[in-house]
C-alpha cells in the first residue's frame, strides 16, 4: 500500500523503493503494536506523505550562486527573440505536443512571464502543484525530438 502510494507520486521504482524504506524506518519505532489496522494504515500514509514532502523539498531545492562577476558589463550582441522565426516555430512545435496543463504552465511562466504564484492562481492550483507541473512539463519538452 505504501509502495503503491509513493510509486504513483514519484513515477519510478528506485525512488519509490527508497522512500518506502524511509517510511518504515520512521514509522516502526513509533508504531503502537496494539493499534487497530485502520490506525496503522493511516499512520503509515501520513508518514509517507511527510517522507514524500521531504523528498520533493530536497529534489527541488536549488541553490543559487552569485554570477555577477561572469556577466559582461556591456552585452556583446543583443538578440531579439521575436525575430527568431525558427526558434518560434520550434517552440510552438514542442508546446503543441504537450498535454494541455503542461502547455498552460509553460505558457504562463515563460511566454507571459508570470511568477510561480501568479501561474498557480491563473491555473487554479496550489503553488506546489504549479511547481511540479512546470518541472514535469520542462522534462517532457526537453525529451522531445523535433526538426531543426
Amino acid at each position: 500500500m505504501v509502495y503503491r502510494f509513493l510509486y504513483a507520486r514519484v513515477g519510478n521504482r528506485p525512488d519509490a523503493e527508497d522512500l518506502t524504506t524511509q517510511v518504515y524506518m520512521r514509522a516502526l519505532p513509533r508504531l503502537r503494536l496494539v493499534a487497530a489496522i485502520e490506525e496503522i494504515r493511516s499512520y503509515l500514509l501520513a508518514t509517507a506523505r511527510t517522507v514524500l514532502a521531504d523528498h520533493w523539498r530536497k529534489h527541488y531545492d536549488v541553490q543559487f550562486a552569485a554570477i555577477e562577476d561572469s556577466i559582461p558589463a556591456t552585452p556583446t550582441e543583443v538578440v531579439n527573440p521575436a525575430s527568431d522565426e525558427n526558434g518560434i516555430r520550434r517552440a510552438n512545435a514542442v508546446l503543441a505536443r504537450l498535454p494541455e496543463n503542461y502547455r498552460q504552465v509553460l505558457d504562463f511562466r515563460f511566454l507571459h512571464g508570470y511568477s510561480l504564484r501568479e501561474t498557480a492562481e491563473a491555473m487554479g492550483v496550489s503553488v506546489a502543484n504549479a511547481k511540479v507541473l512546470q518541472h514535469r512539463a520542462l522534462r517532457r519538452a526537453a525529451g522531445q525530438e523535433f526538426p531543426a
